[in-house]
């Protein structure tokens, strides 16, 4: 049965029951009404959607408002190709929602593809050898000014005590930031306390991770920092230490927020906490303060000497590994573990059972935080926005586009990688010489590391951080600290490939493209690399992953320093810092 037709006549013939007289037209559209919609030969509207259409179309050709109307027109139909509209038109056809441009993993059938020509690629040149290209006049050296006052430092204010939370690296944050924001309150430092994390599930103190005694002698000239509350300090507190009250400090305080808020409290009270202490101080402090950040990062904290034997005879196997380039080799942090992929919501080619055990994982770690009123999840839109973590595979076909031929050695940095036997094949494949902890470090020599996620980390982290090449894939404070670090040791360029994951969500979306434009879009994204490899901080950027200028001057090419670097206070003789991990 048809509803009445809103374009008909409102009369009916001898051959049809008397039917409703449609309603009467509006005089706007009266006139005229017999060139469109009238007449034996014009259609039947009887969808929301084409009665709107039409509508407009009237008025379009009736007020001659084209140019008015174009930019509605123009939106309209970019929304129908990106499949935002759904809805049938005249003769039953559906106009189905168009997938984005990258939202489906098809990454194993472009490899499919592509291998017979990285293959045939496998012998040229490789590109290891000149990966990176400084410009002119952009070196620079470390440049830490240190007071050369051998005077005591002033009386304290009191002691400071924070708990530091997250993994290694954003325990590494809130250590540099306390002994900055300890100057500043001219307090007494107590050696931070680590918060044993949910997700990372590690029970390691300071020590282990870090050479305390060092830390406590590189700081004293700066900050006094001691290994635990005196005694008779603490027995003002009844002898218990959640005695002593935790001041909330927002994320991101200024230098005045602490001068203003914090210290009373402290000169009051003798003893404050801040726990927990993670992204408690600000970018932008005054100049003698960040440069106690830059003190404690580059020279103060180096980890401690059973972490730093084992990783350093790793980089050295990694040198002697490399024969073919010169002892140079690549590393890549790949952040394929179970919980980094359950916690993106990307999906891969793992179907049904995939979905179960990430949806398990989401539940074990999370604890309904997915699973909230209201919250959608779409993979797709993940994908398409280069969010989701590259698979191995995607990785290994990134850099054999780049250049890297089938004779790199590659260092992977990872926890235990989601279905690894699966997943880890096709990057062994594109790479022979592929590494990781366990393939370079006995057990025996990893067993007093095992369970302990952090000082495992840092075994990553110096093999890392002196590859020739180093790769990131998803962010976070592991690659943010490398990226600085690197800047810090090789005069001012971070030496880092950081893809660009929506032009590679693309590129791999795409199952016929070919081999020589897939190169060709992979040998851009290295340069782009290259060109952003030397980045001075902006205001609101972080100091740990830009060095320069505040821990850093520029170098002429004669060798000469120009320009000065941020100093602590009381400094005034240039004094070379030394990279320590």
């Amino acid at each position: 049965m048809h509803g009445y037709s809103r374009l008909g006549s409102g009369r009916s013939n001898g051959n049809s029951p008397a039917s409703t007289p449609s309603p009467p037209s509006s005089p706007r559209f009266r006139h005229g009404r017999s060139k469109i919609g009238s007449g034996r030969g014009s259609p039947k509207l009887q969808s929301v959607p084409e009665r709107v259409i039409y509508v407009l179309l009237s008025v379009v050709l009736r007020r001659r408002g084209i140019l008015l109307f174009a930019p509605l027109m123009y939106i309209s139909g970019m929304l129908m190709y990106m499949g935002t509209l759904d809805f049938e038109v005249p003769g039953g056809v559906a106009i189905r929602r168009r997938p984005l441009l990258g939202s489906t993993y098809h990454s194993p059938q472009v490899f499919e593809k592509l291998w017979p020509f990285m293959e045939a690629d496998g012998n040229r040149s490789n590109v290891l050898m000149n990966a990176w290209h400084p410009k002119v006049g952009q070196s620079w050296k470390p440049c830490i000014k240190r007071s050369l006052s051998q005077a005591e430092l002033p009386s304290s204010n009191g002691f400071l005590i924070i708990e530091a939370n997250g993994g290694l690296n954003q325990q590494r944050i809130s250590i540099c930031d306390v002994v900055a924001v300890a100057k500043l309150l001219n307090a007494t430092l107590v050696v931070p306390i680590f918060h044993l994390n949910s997700v990372w599930r590690d029970s390691s103190k300071f020590g282990d991770i870090f050479d305390e005694d060092y830390f406590i002698d590189a700081l004293r000239k700066d900050v006094k920092v001691v290994k635990e509350l005196p005694e008779d300090v603490l027995k003002h507190f009844d002898s218990n230490i959640s005695n002593i009250v935790n001041l909330r400090v927002k994320a991101w305080s200024s230098s005045t927020y602490y001068l203003q808020r914090v210290l009373p409290k402290l000169l009051k009270l003798g003893a404050v906490r801040i726990a927990p202490f993670s992204n408690r101080l600000a970018h932008a402090v005054p100049s003698y303060i960040q440069g106690l950040r830059c003190l404690a990062n580059y020279e103060a904290l180096r980890f401690s000497e059973p972490i730093r034997t084992l990783a350093e005879n790793m980089v050295d196997r990694m040198v002697k590994n490399s024969t073919n380039s010169g002892g140079k080799y690549v590393s890549v942090h790949l952040r394929f573990e179970e919980d980094m992929v359950a916690f993106s919501c990307c999906t891969y080619d793992g179907g049904e059972e995939e979905k179960r055990e990430m949806d398990k994982a989401r539940e074990r770690s999370w604890r309904g935080k997915f699973r909230k009123p209201g919250r959608v999840i779409r993979p797709g839109a993940i994908r398409s926005d280069g969010k989701c973590p590259l698979t191995p595979l995607e990785v290994g076909m990134m850099l054999r586009g780049m250049g890297f031929d089938n004779t790199t050695t590659v260092y992977v940095a990872a926890g235990k990688i989601y279905k690894a036997e699966r997943y880890m094949a096709p990057l062994r494949q594109m790479f022979p010489f592929l590494e990781t902890k366990e393939s370079i470090a006995s057990p025996d020599e990893l067993a007093p590391f095992q369970g302990h996620s952090s000082r495992l980390a840092a075994l990553d982290y110096t093999v890392c951080l002196h590859s020739e090449v180093f790769v990131t894939t998803q962010g976070g404070n592991f690659p943010h600290f490398l990226m600085g670090h690197r800047r810090y040791l090789y005069r001012g360029h971070s030496k880092t490939i950081k893809p660009d994951k929506r032009k590679l969500a693309v590129l791999f979306d795409n199952p016929n493209i070919r081999w020589d434009s897939f190169k060709h879009h992979m040998e851009e994204m290295l340069h782009h690399s290259d060109e952003k490899g030397t980045e001075l901080r902006k205001p609101n950027g972080s100091l740990y992953t830009f060095p320069m200028p505040d821990c850093m001057c520029r170098q002429a090419e004669d060798g000469f320093t120009v320009g000065n670097a941020t100093a602590v206070e009381g400094g005034f003789a240039e004094g070379n810092a030394t990279a320590v991990v």
